[in-house]
């Protein structure tokens, strides 16, 4: 069990619900400020006084009073006809998160529902009764509307489900469950769907896998360097220290603890007529370091949007109040996927260069061309490097900032708005392609390292190759490599690889 602490949850807790299917559930501590926020929807419901969405319509149609027997309907449709995402579905992960998300924000005791609503997330949750969300909808302003509706639908017995690999209609999945659907009051409705929390579980997955890659890119890096016989002084501690970066320093150390001990290092020290490595083997720390920080900057900011109260109005207890604002509103989330995917095409740009450099007899130091124990009659990994191009393409063309775009909707009263939804949808393919172009270095960087023999690597090295061996073996006579560089993706996104060099304990997002 996952307790949710709102204001104060962490990322750890948070990639713990996203990584495994853990039930999750609010501190019970923040349950009376949660009621005495519907406490005061709940007058204001019955007030003459207009409070927007509790009893008016809603966006362009604000003006609109509606009358207090009406209440229910107005929140019931709300979701309904908001329920218009397009698009497949996102994954389970990404929707729980969605809905943790959700249930920190209502954890808050602004939002005015009753303690219901978030007993019922929590049941969904335990159960695994996962809300079916269509992917595409959501311009990140007005909180991501769309998608929550599909969210919320489920909650009302509408909508779609999966509950154990079965998608079915949301009212069957919670009458599996053994849940009973929401009738939906005051604000409710409007509560559960003003927010950025699909934006910021999108952005947040990108950030998880993305700080795993990264680790993953040392790992990898350091075989290269070893493959193709780079030196190690260019990790040198004084040089990072004399420039002050923190991720740069630390992908140092780390690049140094991987090599040390290493017998081809060892083999180079002296009599070697290269002066310099190229970039992408000598600016390492400098480059996914760089990288890191920026993620470290990215993961400040929702670290903060993942506690935060995001739909309006908001109810201010202590003032007696409900007022209305612009917490909805996604740049900050916008702005932080637009960091990491610059993060993301980086640590593959210079990742590719070196695959490209073991693969280039002209560059590689005496390995074979394409690393083939026969070049010409076998290609050995040539096309590998090729896809290794093509996906670090892809990546830089989606990097591109997606926070600069903007366009006014719902006639206009949504003048400005964030684009974070597909800022933040668009780092899980970026990281499945950076996944993928560090599976391949792991395959030639390894392939290298074979042909330095009978010297050897070091022991972390080693072992991380040992692994990457169980599934798959060197390259001799050409043969379809498109399985191998899949199962090599695999160890990289799963952390296996990095479990076996010892690198599982890496720093934390949270500090």
């Amino acid at each position: 069990m996952i307790v949710l602490t709102p204001g104060a949850s962490t990322l750890s807790d948070l990639e713990a619900l996203y990584r495994s299917s853990a039930p999750a559930r609010l501190d019970p501590a923040c349950r009376p400020a949660v009621e005495r926020a519907q406490a005061l929807v709940a007058q204001a419901a019955q007030g003459e006084a207009a409070v927007y969405g509790v009893n008016t319509g809603f966006g362009k149609l604000a003006s609109i009073r509606i009358r207090a027997e009406d209440t229910a309907t107005l929140q019931r449709n709300l979701i309904l006809s908001h329920c218009a995402g397009v698009g497949p579905a996102i994954p389970v992960p990404v929707a729980r998160l969605t809905m943790a998300l959700k249930l920190l924000s209502l954890g808050r005791g602004a939002s005015g529902v009753r303690w219901e609503v978030c007993a019922l997330i929590e049941g969904m949750l335990a159960a695994g009764v996962t809300p079916v969300i269509p992917a595409q909808g959501s311009v990140g302003a007005s909180g991501d509307l769309a998608p929550l509706a599909h969210m919320t639908a489920v909650m009302l017995g509408e909508g779609e489900a999966e509950i154990d690999g079965r998608r079915m209609p949301g009212a069957q999945a919670l009458a599996a469950a053994g849940l009973a659907p929401l009738a939906l009051g005051p604000k409710e409705g409007l509560a559960l769907i003003n927010g950025t929390q699909f934006s910021t579980a999108f952005a947040l997955t990108g950030l998880f896998e993305g700080w795993r890659l990264a680790q993953a890119a040392l790992l990898t890096g350091a075989l290269s360097t070893d493959a193709a016989m780079g030196s190690t002084a260019p990790f040198h501690p004084a040089i990072h220290a004399l420039r002050g970066h923190r991720g740069q320093a630390e992908a140092a150390a780390t690049l140094r603890a991987l090599l040390d001990g290493s017998a081809i290092r060892e083999s180079h020290r002296e009599g070697d007529a290269r002066v310099q490595d190229p970039y992408c083997i000598r600016c390492q720390p400098q480059v996914t370091g760089a990288a890191m920080d920026l993620m470290r900057q990215a993961a400040a900011t929702l670290a903060v949007e993942a506690n935060a109260a995001t739909d309006n109005p908001l109810a201010l207890v202590e003032d007696g109040l409900i007022v209305s604002g612009g917490n909805f509103h996604a740049e900050p989330v916008a702005f932080a996927a637009d960091m990491l995917a610059l993060a993301l095409a980086e640590i593959g740009a210079v990742a590719q260069r070196r695959v490209a450099l073991l693969v280039d007899p002209a560059l590689s130091n005496g390995l074979p061309p394409f690393l083939t124990p026969e070049p010409g009659l076998n290609s050995g990994y040539m096309i590998a490097e090729v896809t290794t191009a093509a996906l670090m393409s892809e990546n830089k063309q989606r990097a591109a900032p997606c926070s600069v775009d903007s366009t006014p909707t719902s006639a206009n009263q949504e003048d400005h708005v964030s684009m974070a939804a597909h800022g933040a949808r668009r780092l899980t393919e970026m990281a499945d392609n950076l996944g993928r172009i560090l599976g391949v270095e792991a395959l030639t960087a390894a392939q290298g390292i074979g042909f330095r023999a009978p010297l050897s690597t070091s022991a972390p090295l080693s072992a991380a190759i040992a692994r990457l061996r169980a599934d798959c073996p060197p390259l001799g006579a050409d043969r379809a490599l498109a399985r191998e560089m899949e199962a090599a993706a695999a160890l990289i996104r799963s952390g296996a690889l990095l479990e076996a060099a010892g690198l599982a304990q890496f720093p934390s997002l949270d500090a």
